[in-house]
């Protein structure tokens, strides 16, 4: 059996008109996809597999947690997973990917969902991660207020610490030669 074995769904041997199969993913299941945006955490899969005429619906549902590095201090941080999604599946002759279809060989009769089931966690992992105000690493927080560059026109809101309102800026003495490379930044 291969390392994903338990991810099998034969589709072709369905007797019933559903079927529902529970996984729980953890630290071992994140290790065997050995992918580097994930390789902690423990999520809850539910997949319920909907026989169609001539189709097979899978439907999703995820729910858990997932250790990913914040992006303000680099430090191990909890995002939780929450998440549905479909997929159709059909028999044909080699597997493809075609839109929001997924082709299987009819020979096989199976699909594997592990790198599924992966993709969808992924997915629901925001762009941007970080820790609750005043819960990033202090060393890491002083550092970058001691390296950050912030113009007075920027208006992302990043509150370093809780302590904290603004990020405190040093005056310096204004010198022109630099002033038309603050034009590019302001036309970008």
């Amino acid at each position: 059996m291969s390392k994903f074995g338990t991810y099998n769904v034969v589709l072709k041997d369905l007797s019933e008109d559903s079927r529902v199969y529970e996984y729980v993913l953890d630290d071992v299941y994140f290790k065997k996809i050995d992918s580097p945006e994930v390789q902690k955490g423990i999520v809850n899969a539910k997949v319920i597999v909907q026989r169609k005429s001539g189709s097979f619906e899978l439907s999703f549902v995820l729910n858990g947690m997932v250790i990913v590095p914040c992006n303000r201090c680099l430090e191990d941080m909890e995002q939780s997973i929450n998440y549905k999604e479909k997929l159709l599946v059909k028999f044909g002759d080699k597997f493809s990917e075609e839109d929001e279809i997924v082709i299987v060989p009819e020979s096989e009769g199976a699909i594997n969902i592990a790198w599924f089931l992966y993709e969808f966690i992924v997915l629901n992992i925001p762009m941007k991660h970080v820790h609750a105000v005043g819960e990033c690493n202090k060393t890491m927080v002083t550092k970058l207020k001691k390296h950050i560059s912030r113009s007075k026109d920027d208006t992302d809101d990043i509150e370093l610490d809780d302590d904290d309102d603004e990020i405190e800026s040093e005056e310096t003495a204004h010198d022109p030669r630099w002033d038309g490379l603050q034009n590019i930044l302001e036309n970008n």
